[in-house]
């Protein structure tokens, strides 16, 4: 299987378009936010969503998925129709406290900096903890009544390396507390695309810029970043190309890891 590493020591990482990825890590298959639908036009809150571009694989094309790190249920570009139907053949679905109540049975909550251990194959575990997002600007009681609870999540293990995902989140000053924790971290997979909604928070930035990303990585010390989020939707305002600049710009080109598509 294809992954992105360039490099043995890397964990393989494929990424689907969106905020979908597929982490194999210590033995385990881990799938980040899972959408799959072609593309369509979803009615939420406030206006619509388009989604613009197919992922770049099917559900039956993943192989065996052993755990579902979900950011959120609650917006149909973290998880869609087919994702939903997904869920139902993973055995363990992480996720916000509300998430898990919707879902049922198969979703466990992650609180902020709740962990929880995973055995892994041929013995050890592996640790997911739930890390803090914010999913807009400001504090966390002005935005969730808007945009609804975020989780994102650190995966450690003994002999294994250091892993963030950051799910839907716009708070560098979470970073800095996810990093005095866990940091320096040798992968970040961090939601970006700039997102806007002229609708939500005047406009501002619901979930990091290209600029911020960059800096979310210096803050972490991370050796490589999987950017992710940044493609497929018509409400992300910078992509690729954005990425690219801020991270030769702040002098970390070398971390950037635009990923292997699916």
């Amino acid at each position: 299987m294809a992954g992105s590493s360039t490099t043995t020591e890397q964990i393989p990482i494929r990424v689907f378009g969106g905020p979908t990825a597929l982490l194999e890590y210590g033995g385990l298959r881990f799938l980040t936010d899972p959408t799959f639908d072609a593309p369509r036009e979803y009615t939420v809150p406030g206006g619509r969503l388009t989604k613009t571009e197919p992922a770049s694989a099917a559900p039956a094309d993943l192989g065996r998925v052993d755990v579902v790190l979900l950011s959120h249920d609650e917006h149909p570009d973290n998880l869609d129709v087919s994702g939903r139907a997904l869920l139902a053949d993973v055995p363990l679905t992480l996720t916000t406290p509300g998430g898990a109540q919707r879902l049922g049975a198969g979703a466990k909550a992650l609180a902020d900096w709740e962990p929880i251990d995973l055995d892994r194959p041929g013995g050890g575990t592996i640790t997911v903890t739930g890390v803090p997002a914010i999913h807009g600007p400001g504090p966390r009681e002005e935005v969730e009544p808007i945009t609804g609870q975020v989780v994102g999540f650190v995966l450690t293990g003994e002999g294994l390396p250091t892993v963030y995902v950051s799910g839907d989140n716009a708070s560098l000053d979470l970073v800095e507390q996810i990093a005095e924790r866990f940091g320096p971290v040798d992968t970040a997979v961090l939601f970006a695309g700039a997102p806007r909604f002229p609708v939500l928070f005047d406009g501002a930035l619901i979930v990091l810029d290209s600029a911020q990303t960059a800096d979310a990585a210096k803050i972490l010390g991370a050796r490589r970043v999987v950017p992710v989020h940044y493609d497929s939707w018509a409400h992300f305002t910078e992509g690729r190309a954005e990425l690219t600049a801020a991270f030769t710009d702040a002098g970390l080109a070398d971390r950037l890891d635009l990923g292997t598509p699916g």
